[in-house]
C-alpha cells in the first residue's frame, strides 16, 4: 500500500482549474450511477479534438476542423449515458443562451457546446442517464476552485478493464490534474473521465492500478498479457471510451490546438493499455485563448498536455470509489506489474 499512497502523494497536485477563467461544474445521478461535466469558458476558448478510438459518440467535433468558421467555443461537455447523453448539451446551450454567451448573429445566440459522452449504460439503469437538465444542473454548480474528482459526473459509472466481459470489471471516475511553469507562465490542465475497455498504469513506474480481475475477484490478469497468450475477448463496441478536455491559459489558433489534442492522446497511451480501440471512442478536445499574452510554442504545451492528461487518468482511478460489483484500486492490494 505504501506504493500507492506515494502514487497518491505525488499526482495530488494541479487542477484543470488553474488555467484561470475557466469553470468546471458535475452533475451526478446517483440513482446509477451516472453524470455529466461541463468545462465552461468565461471568455470564449479557440478549440481543437482529436478522436482515436473508433467507436466515439461525439457533437460539435466537425465545427473544431480549422478549416470551418467558427472560431470559438463556450463550454466542452463531457458525459455519461452514450448517445443519449449529448441531450446533456442542450442544457448547457440554455444556460448559456440565458446569459447571452455564444455565437452572436443579430439579436440570436447561439451557444457553441462541443461534446463526447462515454457508454455506462451496463452500469445499473440504463433508463437513467443525463439529460438536458443534467447539463443545466452542472453549469449551475460550475466553479472555479478545485475540482471534484472519482465518482462524480461524467466519471460517475465509469469503469475499466472490460476486455473480458463486465464481471472482470473494475471502478473508475473521473480526475484532473495541471502543471505550471513559473518562467513563462504557462499553465495546462486537463480532466478525463476514464471508461477504458483496458487496463491503468501509473506512467512513471509501470505500476498496474486497475484493470481486469481474475476469478478471486483480487488479482490483476493484466489485459495485454492475456491478449498476448490469445485469451478470448468479450468486450463490445462502443461500451468504453476515455474522454477528456485539456485547457492552457496560451495564445492559440485552431490548427495548434488540434495538433495539441492529437499530442494530448499520447497521455492516455501511458496510462491506458490496449488504448484507441476499436471497443473505445476515445476523444480529447484541447481549449486556448485566443488573446491570450502567455506566449508557448506547440511542441512544448503539447508535451505538457500529454503529461497532464497521464496524471488525470492517474488521478480518475485513485479517486473513485468501489461499488456493488465494481471494486476501486482503493480496495484492492496492487503486487503486480
Amino acid at each position: 500500500m505504501e506504493t500507492q499512497k506515494k502514487i497518491r502523494a505525488e499526482e495530488s497536485a494541479g487542477s484543470i482549474t488553474d488555467v484561470g477563467r475557466i469553470r468546471v461544474g458535475h452533475c451526478t445521478d446517483t440513482r446509477r450511477p451516472t453524470g455529466c461535466t461541463v468545462v465552461i469558458f468565461e471568455d470564449g476558448a479557440v478549440a481543437g479534438v482529436d478522436v482515436r478510438g473508433s467507436a466515439p459518440g461525439t457533437r460539435e467535433t466537425d465545427l473544431l476542423n480549422p478549416i470551418n468558421m467558427v472560431q470559438q467555443v463556450n463550454a466542452i461537455l463531457l458525459s455519461g449515458g452514450s448517445a443519449f447523453g449529448l441531450d446533456a448539451a442542450s442544457g448547457v446551450a440554455r444556460y448559456l443562451e440565458e446569459r447571452g454567451s455564444g455565437f452572436h448573429m443579430g439579436p440570436i445566440v447561439v451557444p457553441i457546446v462541443p461534446a463526447a459522452v462515454l457508454f455506462d449504460l451496463a452500469v445499473g439503469d440504463p433508463k437513467v442517464r443525463p439529460n438536458a437538465d443534467s447539463g443545466y444542473a452542472a453549469c449551475r454548480a460550475a466553479s472555479d476552485s478545485n475540482v471534484a474528482e472519482g465518482n462524480v459526473g461524467a466519471g460517475a459509472g465509469a469503469t475499466i478493464g472490460k476486455l473480458f466481459g463486465m464481471e472482470a470489471a473494475m471502478k473508475s471516475g473521473i480526475g484532473n490534474a495541471s502543471v505550471k511553469i513559473r518562467e513563462t507562465g504557462l499553465i495546462v490542465g486537463a480532466i478525463v473521465a476514464v471508461n477504458a475497455v483496458g487496463d491503468v498504469f501509473e506512467a512513471k513506474t509501470g505500476k498496474l492500478l486497475a484493470g481486469a480481475r481474475g476469478k478471486d475477484g483480487k488479482t490483476f490478469l493484466n489485459t495485454m498479457a492475456q491478449m498476448v497468450r490469445g485469451q478470448k475477448q468479450e468486450a463490445r463496441p462502443g461500451e468504453n471510451s476515455t474522454i477528456g478536455v485539456v485547457a492552457t491559459n496560451a495564445a492559440l489558433n485552431k490548427d495548434q490546438a488540434t495538433k495539441i489534442a492529437q499530442m494530448g492522446h499520447d497521455g492516455l497511451a501511458r496510462t491506458i493499455n490496449p488504448v484507441h480501440t476499436m471497443w473505445d471512442g476515445d476523444t480529447i478536445f484541447v481549449a486556448g485563448s485566443s488573446s491570450s499574452k502567455i506566449q508557448a510554442d506547440t511542441t512544448t504545451i503539447g508535451s505538457i498536455a500529454a503529461e497532464v492528461v497521464a496524471r488525470a487518468v492517474v488521478r480518475a482511478v485513485i479517486t473513485a470509489a468501489g461499488i456493488p460489483g465494481y471494486p476501486a484500486s482503493r480496495d484492492l492490494i496492487h503486487d503486480q506489474r
